[in-house]
């Protein structure tokens, strides 16, 4: 027994044995009591997320579980460090360590319950909201870089940094960077034009020059396309932007102009009568708009029929079942009026043969 205390006794770094060890199971005690709420709150976080009712808890539990393990550690040291009597140096050390990771802890902690907020967000408007809902991940970017400037800066400003001198001398050195990546940043602000302009949004259908797809994402260095036959279109902000953009996806209805060509030999009654058939057929398919059909000129081989009407939906399938429907009308209305469509003639002109 007397063995035992004189062991505990004994001193290092300034500090008893004794001492060494209610600090070493102060910090155990902490680590464990740290790693079972974690873990607790983690399980809570995870099914508040599988479920697609945003609660009220979802945001606090879902940021309390990114908490890191580094940072546990580092509190649990100055917990113990706490509980003895060490140098002025480890002190000081033990200060600055905390000071970085708990400011690291905190930006963490501020990125996760942005993403949070963002996720919420997207899934709350992105049925409602497109163009709302393909610029968060834009903001989102943006919010991060700004947590994330303030962190370094108020961690190296508790550090004893100048914080001033700093930032005057990254303005000039920022100036050396943003030419050097200056195609970086043009695709970078005509990223911010494209959330603030809004010329689409996902899920629309634009067309790109000779390129054409649905937009699936809007990023900050470029917009991807998926196209008709399935494959995806990477094209740079600042290149679309700078090009002429067909937005389909902002179609309220669709104006069709067709002609049919009819023989010159058809009777003239017949041809006045043809314009009001196909008003009629027009009109007997639902969702159209008739607006016009005439006897508009005279071709090289043919009396020229020119028709325009409004399909009322920006479907294109909508459109062909529509203008399918039309055309078999078209065909039928021909046929019981003995009306024949013309064609290009040919005329075989023989060659003649030159004898010897």
């Amino acid at each position: 027994m007397e063995l035992l205390n004189q062991t505990l006794d004994r001193t290092f770094l300034g500090n008893a044995v004794w001492q060494w060890l209610m600090a070493a199971g102060g910090a155990l005690l902490f680590l464990l009591v740290a790693l079972t709420v974690r873990r607790s709150v983690r399980k809570q976080a995870e099914r508040l997320a599988a479920t697609d009712r945003v609660e009220l808890l979802e945001l606090p539990f879902f940021v309390a579980a990114r908490t890191r393990m580094l940072f546990i550690l580092v509190v649990a040291a100055i917990v113990a460090a706490r509980l003895l009597d060490l140098p002025e140096k480890a002190v000081w050390g033990a200060s600055v360590g905390l000071t970085i990771v708990g400011f690291w802890q905190a930006g963490l902690w501020a990125t996760a319950a942005v993403s949070v907020w963002i996720a919420q967000k997207r899934r709350a408007t992105l049925q409602a909201d497109r163009a709302t809902a393909g610029t968060l991940g834009i903001i989102e970017l943006i919010v991060r870089g700004l947590i994330w400037t303030l962190v370094l800066l108020l961690a190296l400003d508790n550090l004893g940094i100048n914080v001033t001198a700093l930032v005057a001398g990254l303005g000039v050195g920022g100036i050396a960077v943003a030419l050097a990546v200056q195609n970086v940043l043009g695709d970078l602000f005509a990223s911010l034009s494209i959330t603030l302009d809004r010329p689409f949004v996902l899920g629309d259908f634009i067309i790109v020059d000779d390129f054409m797809g649905s937009v699936e994402h809007i990023g900050i260095k470029s917009v991807r396309l998926r196209s008709l036959s399935g494959e995806q279109i990477v094209m740079s902000n600042a290149d679309l932007l700078s090009s002429r953009v067909r937005n389909y996806g902002r179609m309220h209805e669709r104006r069709v102009v067709f002609s049919i060509n009819i023989r010159f030999e058809t009777p003239r009654e017949k041809l006045a009568a043809i314009p009001l058939l196909i008003r009629g057929l027009i009109e007997s398919q639902p969702g159209t708009r008739f607006d016009r059909s005439h006897f508009a000129s005279y071709g090289d081989f043919a009396l020229r029929f020119e028709t325009v009407y409004y399909v009322l939906s920006p479907d294109y399938n909508v459109y062909m079942d529509i203008q399918q429907g039309i055309n078999l009308g078209i065909h039928a209305m021909l046929e019981r009026e003995n009306v024949e469509l013309a064609y290009p003639a040919q005329r075989f002109i023989p060659t003649p043969q030159v004898s010897d």
